[in-house]
């Protein structure tokens, strides 16, 4: 699958790229929260951060919004547990229904289930959203 970019976001991966160096993989741009999500390389973390946070915090007095960087994983599981930090999960199962559609059920306790969920269920959105863009996993279910 394809991620077709519009020119807004295309802008602000240019431009995080240039500013810290990491590879961008995929973009979110959140208008109505104010919010921008880069999903990044395996291993840009470091490079996307900066040394105490100091690079993602020009990044932020740049585009004038938060700035949420995520690292990409190409083990689906791994990649849902980064989608959802800080919060703790006990397990992620992902199953397969007969009509292809994966749905990834995770475990939490009920804080990190709020943390994984997010103020109006943004946290959530954002992290089925790019699970359907990166590992096709159809739904993402917190119990």
């Amino acid at each position: 699958m394809t991620i077709k970019f519009s020119t807004h976001e295309i802008r602000y991966i240019a431009l995080f790229e240039s500013m810290t160096g990491a590879t961008v993989k995929d973009c979110l741009v959140d208008d109505e929260n104010g919010k921008i999500t880069f999903l990044v390389k395996k291993g840009d973390m470091g490079l996307a951060i900066g040394k105490r946070g100091s690079t993602v915090a020009k990044v932020q007095k740049t585009v004038d919004k938060g700035v949420e960087v995520i690292e990409h994983s190409d083990d689906p599981a791994e990649f849902i547990a980064n989608l959802v930090a800080p919060a703790k999960i006990r397990s992620i199962r992902i199953l397969q229904k007969e009509n292809g559609e994966k749905i990834a059920t995770l475990e939490a306790d009920s804080r990190n289930k709020r943390t994984a969920i997010g103020k109006g269920g943004q946290n959530i959105e954002r992290a089925r959203v790019l699970a359907k863009r990166q590992h096709n996993i159809n739904n993402i279910v917190i119990k």
